[in-house]
């Protein structure tokens, strides 16, 4: 980072600060019961956070009464907006029943038909509370059903909060026997999954990268990583947590590969918490109770019934096959016309992702590899972030943008003229080099 960006960066926080009264009031006293004011690690930013009071569709408002399109999207749980009424009645009606039911509900059961119809690669499904949740037991299933300790992982990954990847696991990953590759390298993965062959329990990937700036797999690489983990003997696990959202299957029917294993969160919660883990019925199966050599899976939480009256609601009658379909293509077209855009102003940046999921990158492509990322990419969405809230606009912290189904045509448009504002205001303190 160049001393001119930095000076940019330290301008933009400060003004950003100065507005938001209220907001550095309730982080100071949050300050005081909560380590840094929160307990969402990825909710930091600098100065403070702004506090949201109140959700509407796709917009949000602060405490400092600012209002924003919401492009944060709840880092991809936030798929509905913040009122969807198909969701609200069912939620209603879930409250009017109880609950806290101390047993099996009558929407659990109709929701993992559901979810087994719309992803090919889950014969049987269970519930739990969280993406991280959900790949903890993916992962331990598999060690448990291969008899073996060794997990591949993929350099830049986040699986969840105790399953975060740098170039390898960060301090707070749970300590398994982690083999990392390398995203995106379909000769050297193969080379090291053959290496390993006889040692790895499971692989686990995601078919998008999304903490690395939102790096959509190759085909050949995950249809590589499919059959090498055959030829392994080997778990494949896909972490859809966030990815599901891309179509009416996820990028595993996107790209017509299927893993072993999927793993499931955010949004099919109906934005409340939520986490399942599927796969091929002999894997599953293991989890029946009833079995002498039966696993443990157990969480008090783990079929409440305001998450399965939601997440029933939700894919049922909201974000159907045909709307989920319908929604890729629009967000396609939305992330394709940015780039456009881009490129007639001569602006050296593009949108990476799929559908409603984007990152900005540095440089006349987007990256296919971590290699190929401009590590200035990293300053150019932190200043974007600041300059589009001034517009209104709430992206995440760490720039990623999530698209919703309240927005319609007018708000995609908007949103694209915003984030064109940005790049072409920030742009220039990224790329001077004169301090670097």
């Amino acid at each position: 980072m160049t001393s001119h960006s930095l000076d940019r960066l330290a301008e933009r926080r400060a003004a950003y600060g100065a507005k938001r009264p209220a907001s550095r009031e309730h982080h100071a006293r949050a300050s005081g019961v909560m380590p840094g004011g929160n307990t969402r690690s990825v909710l930091h930013m600098a100065p403070f956070p702004f506090v949201i009071v109140r959700g509407h569709a796709d917009m949000l408002t602060d405490i400092d009464g600012f209002d924003y399109v919401d492009c944060a999207g709840e880092f991809s749980a936030g798929l509905y907006g913040h009122d969807t009424p198909d969701i609200a009645e069912a939620l209603q009606t879930a409250l009017a029943d109880g609950l806290v039911l101390s047993g099996p509900n009558r929407y659990e059961a109709p929701f993992a038909d559901l979810l087994c119809s719309r992803f090919t690669s889950i014969e049987r499904i269970r519930f739990c509370n969280s993406g991280t949740e959900a790949n903890l037991f993916a992962l331990q299933a598999a060690r448990n059903v291969t008899g073996r300790s060794a997990v591949m992982a993929f350099e830049g990954a986040y699986h969840g909060g105790v399953l975060t990847f740098g170039k390898g696991p960060s301090p707070m990953a749970v300590p398994f026997d982690w083999r990392m590759a390398t995203f995106n390298d379909t000769e050297a993965t193969r080379a090291a999954i053959r290496a390993q062959a006889g040692e790895l329990a499971a692989i686990i990937v995601e078919p998008m990268i999304g903490a690395a700036g939102n790096i959509p797999a190759r085909r050949a690489f995950l249809e590589m990583l499919r059959s090498e983990a055959t030829r392994a003997g080997a778990i494949l696990i896909f972490d859809e947590v966030k990815t599901s959202r891309l179509g009416a299957g996820g990028l595993q029917r996107e790209y017509d590969v299927n893993p072993d294993m999927t793993t499931l969160g955010k949004y099919l919660g109906g934005g409340l918490p939520f986490g399942a883990f599927g796969g091929r019925a002999e894997v599953m199966e293991r989890f029946d109770p009833a079995r002498p050599d039966a696993l443990t899976h157990a969480g008090t939480f783990n079929n409440n019934v305001l998450s399965m009256a939601g997440g029933l609601a939700g894919l049922r009658k909201v974000f159907t096959p045909d709307r989920a379909a319908r929604f890729l293509a629009e967000c396609e077209a939305f992330r394709t016309g940015l780039n456009s855009r881009f490129a007639e102003a001569g602006l050296a940046v593009r949108a990476s992702g799929m559908g409603s999921i984007l990152s900005l990158h540095l440089g006349q492509d987007v990256p296919e590899t971590l290699a190929q990322t401009d590590p200035r990419s990293i300053t150019l969405r932190q200043l974007v972030h600041l300059n589009a809230l001034d517009r209104g606009l709430a992206l995440t912290p760490r720039g990623d943008i999530y698209l919703s189904l309240p927005m319609d045509d007018a708000q995609r448009a908007r949103i694209a003229d915003i984030l064109m504002a940005g790049v072409q205001e920030e742009l220039p303190f990224v790329l001077d080099s004169a301090s670097s």
